[in-house]
C-alpha cells in the first residue's frame, strides 16, 4: 500500500488512550492524539473530483473516534471493530490490550488472540491499518507489568507483517517516559504528550515532519520532597482510591459510555467532517457528515 497517501477518512478504535484522556478541553471533553491527527489530515489536499458526477465524488475528509475509556481488548473487539470495519476508512488505528495487562490477573495469550481477531476484522475494510506500542511511564509500578507489556507489544510485529500494517513504537520513546508528559492520574498523557503521539503517527504515515516528537524535555530540577509527597497524596485520593473501588466492584470508567462518533440510539457509528474544508479547526466543531 502506498505511503504518504491522500487519506480521505480515518476511524480510531481503542480505549482511553485513543479517546484522548487526559488532554482536557474547557467544556470537559477530551481531544487527544487521534483528534489532533484527524484535524491535520483534513488539511491535506483531497483527491481531485475531475469530471466525476457530483453524486459519485468523494466527500470531504471524514473522521470517527469510537474509542471508550476503560475498555478491555475483548470489548474493543466486540463493540468497536465491527462498526469501524464497516465504515471502509482509508486509515484505521487500533490500540488496545493495555487495560488487560495492567490488571492483577491476565492471560496475555488470550489478549494477543483478541488483538489478532480485531486486526483481522479491521483489515478487511481495506484501509491502512496502524498499530501502536503504547508509551510507558517510568516508575516502580510499571516495572511489575513490563513483561506482560513486552509480550503484548512483541505480538504487534507479527500482525503488522500479516496485514502490511504500520507500527508506531511509542514504548521505546525516552521522551514519553518523562513524568512531565503525563497527567496527574499517572495513567494518561497530558496535552503535550498527545501532541507528540499525533506527530509520531503523522510521521509513520510518511508525512512531512513538523517537529521531533521524541525530543527530550529541557532539563529541570526535580521537585522537592514535600512537593512529591503532596502529589502522591493527591494522586492516591483523586485517582488511585477510585480506581481500586472500581476494580473491587467490577465497574469500569467506560460503563454506559459510547465512542464520540457512535450513536447509541441508532446503534451505529457515524462520520464527522469539517464544516469548512479549507480551515478544518478542532474536531469538536465538526458536523455529522450528511447531516
Amino acid at each position: 500500500m502506498e505511503m504518504n497517501a491522500r487519506y480521505t477518512s480515518f476511524v480510531a478504535v481503542g480505549d482511553s488512550f485513543t479517546e484522548g484522556m487526559s488532554d482536557g478541553l474547557p467544556d470537559g471533553s477530551y481531544r487527544g492524539w487521534a483528534d489532533l491527527l484527524a484535524a491535520r489530515l483534513a488539511t491535506l489536499p483531497q483527491p481531485s473530483a475531475g469530471g466525476t458526477p457530483t453524486s459519485l465524488r468523494p466527500p470531504g475528509f471524514r473522521y470517527a473516534n469510537l474509542a471508550v475509556r476503560g475498555k478491555l481488548i475483548g470489548q474493543i473487539l466486540d463493540e468497536q471493530c465491527g462498526p469501524a470495519a464497516s465504515m471502509g476508512a482509508d486509515l484505521v488505528t487500533l490500540v488496545g490490550g493495555l487495560n488487560d495487562v495492567l490488571r492483577p490477573r491476565c492471560d496475555v495469550d488470550q489478549v494477543c488472540a483478541h488483538l489478532t481477531t480485531a486486526a483481522d476484522l479491521l483489515a478487511r475494510g481495506g484501509g491502512r491499518l496502524v498499530l501502536m506500542r503504547s508509551p510507558g511511564r517510568r516508575g516502580p509500578v510499571m516495572e511489575r507489568f513490563r513483561p506482560r507489556m513486552e509480550q503484548l507489544f512483541g505480538h504487534l510485529d507479527e500482525l503488522a507483517a500479516r496485514h502490511d500494517a504500520l507500527v508506531v513504537d511509542l514504548y521505546g520513546s525516552r521522551a514519553l517516559a518523562d513524568p512531565r508528559l503525563w497527567a496527574d492520574d499517572r495513567l494518561h498523557l497530558n496535552a503535550e504528550g498527545h501532541r507528540r503521539v499525533a506527530e509520531a503517527v503523522w510521521q509513520t504515515l510518511g508525512l512531512p515532519a513538523e517537529s521531533d516528537w521524541d525530543a527530550p524535555l529541557p532539563t529541570a530540577a526535580p521537585p522537592g520532597w514535600a512537593a512529591r509527597r503532596s502529589a502522591d497524596l493527591r494522586f492516591a485520593r483523586e485517582h488511585l482510591v477510585p480506581w481500586i473501588g472500581r476494580r473491587l466492584t467490577g465497574r469500569s470508567s467506560g460503563d454506559d459510555r459510547t465512542g464520540a462518533q457512535f450513536s447509541a440510539d441508532r446503534g451505529e457509528a457515524f462520520w464527522i467532517t469539517p464544516a469548512d474544508g479549507t480551515h478544518p479547526g478542532p474536531v469538536t466543531g465538526w458536523r455529522e457528515a450528511g447531516a
